[in-house]
């Protein structure tokens, strides 16, 4: 049976958090003289002089309302990077722990537990891109403390086998870490429904993707009231700023115009594949539920040169493990995408060395 307590590192469940001005009093006043801020303003036309709500109740409430979780379930990031950094500072002791990623998948989880000297037990997909459960149940011992799922997977752009995830979910007594930063492209529906289910689960997304936010780095993590509240105690006390918190906000009333967008991306998406398949030096494109398609092709690295010299930037993914000789390609607009492919027009039929 999972126990929070018991894969909880001491340091934290003791901890202290740091009490800002705007934790100890979180009512409306006529004249704050409690946080040393400037009282004259700032030089913007918007004041930002004042600290921003360390706890960014008006935002996760309309997050409540579109996602159907408490707001107390709910934690906003510096991007999701900061939730995944959380992870390790709160449940992995240094130089005892480890936790377990299945490559190829987001570099961010290693990168991380690089920082925090944290061991990996990388835990390869099977060649169709979907969890070795096997592999993974063997890499478990009484240090793993997460394993990091990114369903749709970055970057190969398939969702994982659901009965695979809540086949881990129920046996594993560490927490499952599931990134859906690209849930809103796919078919697959989200596991936030499953939070009262597993008490181990932790599911991360973004604004950044779907809704068009990246510039503002606000990320978000899903989970039980006992696990935010570790995210909470942790994280920095101002982490999201105002104006991030204010544009946020203003997005998340104009949910009709992200469904058009996420419903013209998929369409995008089936046409840019069926036009790259005409091409003889595409291999095969691998099938995708995100906003982007991995292409193998003949020669990646010469195609992905040829396009940055015709001013079109695609990524190149071929040094990463399952993914040799591929292209990661983002779908753009309509127009974006119509000039990628007049591009890679002119090399059909020919040596991709061109």
């Amino acid at each position: 049976m999972f126990d929070l307590n018991k894969i909880l590192r001491p340091n934290i469940k003791n901890l202290v958090p740091y009490s800002s001005a705007r934790d100890e009093f979180k009512g409306e006043a006529s004249v704050f003289l409690d946080a040393n801020e400037n009282s004259f303003g700032s030089p913007l036309p918007t004041n930002y002089n004042r600290y921003p709500d360390p706890l960014q109740h008006k935002v996760k409430l309309r997050l409540s309302e579109i996602k159907g979780v408490p707001p107390r379930s709910i934690f906003l990031g510096n991007g999701s990077d900061e939730a995944i950094d959380i992870l390790f500072r709160a449940f992995c002791r240094p130089g005892i722990d480890n936790v377990i990623t299945v490559p190829p998948t987001y570099g961010m989880y290693e990168v991380s537990a690089n920082i925090n000297d944290v061991a990996i037990r990388r835990i390869s997909l099977t060649a169709d891109y979907q969890l070795d459960l096997e592999g993974i149940a063997e890499a478990i011992d009484e240090n793993t403390k997460l394993i990091f799922i990114c369903s749709p997977n970055n970057p190969t752009g398939n969702s994982i086998n659901r009965d695979d995830i809540e086949t881990i979910l129920a046996n594993f007594k560490g927490l499952v870490v599931i990134d859906e930063a690209y849930i809103n492209f796919s078919k697959q529906k989200t596991f936030i429904q499953e939070l009262t289910e597993y008490a181990n689960l932790v599911i991360l997304q973004t604004l950044s993707k779907a809704w068009g936010l990246a510039g503002l780095r606000v990320g978000m993590a899903f989970a039980s009231e006992e696990i935010i509240e570790i995210f909470n105690k942790v994280k920095p006390p101002y982490n999201i700023n105002e104006a991030s918190q204010q544009l946020a906000l203003e997005a998340l009333h104009n949910v009709d115009q992200v469904n058009d967008w996420i419903k013209q991306t998929v369409m995008e998406r089936e046409i840019l594949v069926s036009n790259l398949l005409e091409y003889d030096f595409v291999e095969k494109i691998f099938p995708s539920d995100a906003n982007f398609i991995l292409v193998k092709t003949s020669d990646a690295k010469g195609i992905y040169q040829y396009l940055v010299d015709h001013g079109i930037i695609v990524r190149d993914r071929s040094k990463v493990e399952l993914c040799e000789n591929s292209l990661r390609i983002t779908i753009g607009t309509p127009e974006e995408n119509k000039t990628l492919l007049n591009t890679l027009s002119q090399l059909k039929n020919k040596p991709t060395e061109a």
